[in-house]
């Protein structure tokens, strides 16, 4: 790196200009990245130090006074937080994290200025994998991220930390250094000081190749953020807040067909990589008899049931009346007469219906024998010959207040 650039990209630059009135928090902490990152960015205007004790550490207080001091060589007002860590459960560097988070969200600031580097994007997203996180841990930091009201902001995380230690020598900068660095029972020390060498010997790029794959995935989780703002838009569901809208598709992601979300008074799910929008609907339902109606209203399933004459085609006349019924397990069904009658867990499954679906459909008896399934069909027994009157039945799902006809089977 030249003397005379600054560990800086053009994207933070381009930030700046754009968010001139903007004020920002450095978070410092007194360590040479946070340190830097206030010395780049001491000439914006507006510009704050937030420094947070935890007093987990006994030099805590000297810390402070540090940073105190610091700040006031370089005509910085600070704020200093003081905090009280509850694990609650957690491990303490998750619980520390989390109060520290939470005094940013207390800071008078629109963005919260955050000193992580290409060195720390690379050992979160090793970290994220080894505990075989999905895509978005694989995607590990964004550089610009919503935090509430506020702006979470990453200028260096494309940066090497090797840079912003020559940048700190060559501006004469002082800081501290952390004890707990060295403590190689925290997960991200043991893979910086152990296994991060081992890995320069073999892949001297490793750094850059992880934080490389992180963009591309965070790229992928960006698509997929928008698909499913658009998707509850679409359906006439509020916008989530960002972090609902992360969690909803960590869980969405899962693949699960028994994940289920329940947003804006909607429940979502999902089945072989698609999502459902699906209703609440009342979980008491009694056999109830078709006496010859042209529809049959069945509120307490979220729908209705229509029927229609039509020559050589649906159920065979001479089969009335019917009942309606709910699936009870072990019904067979033969909708093509050239094949075998197959249980409904098989045809439901080769159908494509999902699980949650197939247990509040109306089923179609003739006495004890199961004449019609939605989306299945007419058992063979039971079909209109050709040339004879049948009627076909046609399940209609409401969709909400609107009752607005999803599809029919």
């Amino acid at each position: 790196m030249a003397s005379s650039r600054k560990p800086a990209s053009a994207s933070a630059q381009a930030f700046l200009q754009a968010h001139g009135k903007k004020r920002i928090a450095v978070a410092l902490s007194g360590g040479i990245d946070s340190v830097v990152l206030l010395h780049l960015l001491k000439p914006h205007p507006g510009v704050t130090a937030i420094h947070v004790h935890h007093g987990l550490s006994p030099n805590a207080d000297s810390w402070t006074a540090f940073c105190r001091q610091l700040c006031k060589r370089l005509a910085v007002p600070l704020t200093i937080k003081k905090i009280r860590v509850v694990r609650k459960g957690k491990g303490l560097e998750a619980a520390a994290r989390e109060a520290r988070y939470k005094a940013f969200s207390e800071a008078k600031a629109d963005c919260i200025a955050l000193a992580h580097n290409l060195d720390d994007q690379a050992e979160t997203v090793l970290m994220n994998l080894l505990r075989g996180a999905g895509a978005r841990g694989a995607s590990g930091m964004p550089v610009r991220a919503r935090f509430g009201d506020k702006t979470l902001w990453r200028p260096l995380l494309g940066t090497p930390r090797g840079e912003i230690e020559a940048y700190a020598r060559r501006q004469r900068l002082d800081w501290i250094e952390d004890e707990s660095n060295a403590d190689e029972a925290l997960t991200r020390n043991f893979l910086r000081h152990r296994i991060g060498p081992l890995l320069e010997q073999k892949f001297p790029q490793w750094k850059q190749s992880l934080a490389r794959a992180a963009r591309h995935f965070s790229k992928k989780e960006a698509g997929a953020e928008e698909l499913l703002r658009h998707y509850l838009h679409s359906k006439g569901l509020k916008a989530p807040s960002e972090a609902k809208l992360i969690e909803m598709l960590k869980q969405l992601a899962s693949g699960s067909p028994r994940a289920k979300l329940v947003h804006d008074g909607a429940t979502l799910r999902t089945y072989r990589g698609k999502v459902f929008l699906d209703a609440e609907l009342a979980s008491e339902f009694s056999p109830q008899e078709w006496n010859g109606e042209p529809r049959l209203r069945l509120p307490q399933l979220g729908g209705e049931l229509r029927f229609r004459k039509a020559r050589g085609k649906g159920i065979a006349l001479e089969h009335k009346p019917l009942s309606v019924r709910l699936r009870s397990g072990g019904e067979r069904l033969q909708p093509d007469p050239k094949r075998p009658r197959r249980t409904l867990k098989n045809l439901f499954q080769e159908a494509g219906i999902p699980p949650w679906e197939r247990e509040r459909l109306p089923l179609l008896f003739s006495g004890d024998d199961l004449v019609w399934v939605p989306g299945l069909g007419i058992d063979a027994r039971f079909q209109a010959s050709p040339g004879s009157q049948g009627l076909v039945p046609e399940w209609f799902v409401f969709e909400g207040a609107q009752k607005k006809y999803l599809f029919k089977r």
